[in-house]
């Protein structure tokens, strides 16, 4: 996963869950933690608003960043650029995945903002998660983030974890999906047309 495509081995062998499992999407949501709440309102073959739990305490810098830019409107109108069925869902690229852009470019930008050290910790990569995007360089995570559809526990300590879905997964599972040939690049995609923090 990073910001020239996230190449990922679907077919890479999965690793044990750690010690800090999240709760289950049993009635679609999910306990809220302490840490500010993303509010994303997203529109396409998916409407409907999706609330991820930003962890805080599990990876600071990151969430800095990501609120800074939700803060200030970067992430209004950008794409779900790379949507991988029973994998994930990637956006984020404010430099070059808004609506009315060419975004074919999708993928491969950031922000004006420096990119962050990782901050690697425990947490698997589980139904629901939300981790952020970066190049082969561990410290390359600078604005684009995944949400995961299922489990996928190979990238258990070498993506940041920052979040959860807390509400709205059942809106995630709607998103429009990218052909597998193309490595689930989307020709018409599901749009995140606002994005704001609460506390």
């Amino acid at each position: 996963m990073h910001r020239s495509g996230l190449s990922v081995r679907l077919a890479a062998a999965s690793l044990a869950a750690g010690a800090f499992a999240l709760p289950a999407f049993a009635d679609g949501h999910v306990a809220d933690g302490p840490g500010p709440n993303l509010a994303i309102e997203i529109t396409g073959a998916a409407n409907g608003t999706v609330v991820i739990d930003l962890l805080d305490d599990v990876a600071p810098a990151h969430v800095e960043q990501i609120t800074a830019l939700a803060s200030e409107g970067a992430y209004d109108n950008v794409v779900f650029h790379r949507v991988i069925d029973g994998f994930m869902a990637q956006t984020g690229d404010v430099q070059f995945g808004k609506v009315g852009g060419d975004v074919r470019m999708a993928g491969r930008g950031g922000s004006q903002r420096p990119d962050i050290p990782a901050e690697f910790s425990d947490i698997p990569f589980d139904r629901g998660v939300v981790g952020m995007a970066r190049s082969q360089d561990p410290n390359s995570a600078n604005s684009q983030f995944f949400i995961m559809f299922d489990e996928g526990y190979f990238l258990n300590g070498q993506y940041t974890v920052v979040g959860r879905v807390i509400e709205g997964m059942e809106v995630v599972d709607n998103i429009r999906k990218g052909a597998q040939s193309q490595n689930g690049a989307v020709a018409e995609p599901d749009v995140m047309t606002s994005v704001t923090v609460a506390e």
